[in-house]
């Protein structure tokens, strides 16, 4: 459907008058009317994104475009702006999730990798191992990324950085980690726990808008103790904490 007839369909349903909406977004009655007319295209981005709250539909809708956005690398549907990607410059990229793009750079260059941690959250959703790695298998192949990853790969660079991370990390010897195989984007706010310290006061030590590299595992000394791991190009971090997150303790934090 054409922008006009959804803004004059959206309006209507509303039970709105052009004069009444023209006041809801601030521009004047003749402006909508040469939206739904067709004279006008488009509005404005910004008034697309008034009237995008006014009917509350996304601008995607307002344009005629019904298509859900999804990240290109996982196939994570992009319905919340937090979670969606940004360039080096600091702008928004709609193609990507933060866990698959960092600040411009992609966080999976290995398929496999990437279809292993998406079946471990879909089975933690009910689907069965088979059912989600069938899906994910059948998904990845289409989306953009990978599709094109000759062009848009690093020619394994990437993955050589996370490889030496887990080096790294192994070279530690913390008692009780079992030995650390992969490393997977996590974004900070999911993760930034506050750890107690020695002196009586807490702290985070994560940014929650940046992505880094981590993982989770079981204490080779049983229980429900888990080891978290995150590091980036600037430290590394091994904490311990219960099964649900509670009683976190901070084991080391380096600076590399």
């Amino acid at each position: 459907m054409e922008t006009k007839k959804i803004i004059a369909e959206l309006r209507l349903k509303k039970g709105m008058s052009q004069d009444e909406l023209a006041e809801k977004v601030f521009v004047t009655r003749q402006a909508v009317s040469r939206w739904e007319t067709g004279e006008t295209p488009t509005p404005n981005t910004e008034t697309l994104k008034l009237l995008s709250e006014l009917f509350d539909v996304s601008i995607d809708t307002l344009l005629g475009s019904n298509r859900t956005r999804v990240c290109q690398c996982c196939g994570m549907p992009l319905d919340d702006e937090s979670i969606i990607s940004h360039d080096k410059n600091g702008e928004l990229n709609e193609h990507y999730c933060k866990w698959c793009y960092a600040d411009g750079t992609f966080t999976y260059g290995n398929m496999n990798d990437l279809i292993d941690v998406c079946v471990k959250h879909m089975t933690d959703q009910g689907f069965t191992e088979e059912q989600a790695r069938k899906h994910m298998e059948n998904l990845l192949p289409t989306l953009d990324y990978w599709k094109n990853y000759e062009r848009l790969g690093d020619n394994g660079e990437f993955e050589q950085f996370k490889q030496k991370l887990v080096d790294e990390i192994n070279a530690l010897h913390v008692e009780g980690l079992p030995n650390v195989k992969r490393l997977n984007a996590l974004v900070g706010r999911y993760v930034n726990i506050e750890y107690p310290l020695p002196n009586g006061t807490s702290a985070k030590f994560l940014n929650d808008e940046k992505t880094y590299l981590g993982n989770q595992l079981e204490s080779e000394f049983g229980g429900d103790r888990y080891f978290g791991i995150i590091a980036d190009m600037a430290f590394l971090l091994v904490c311990t904490y219960d099964k649900d997150g509670s009683n976190p303790e901070l084991v080391l934090y380096k600076q590399r």
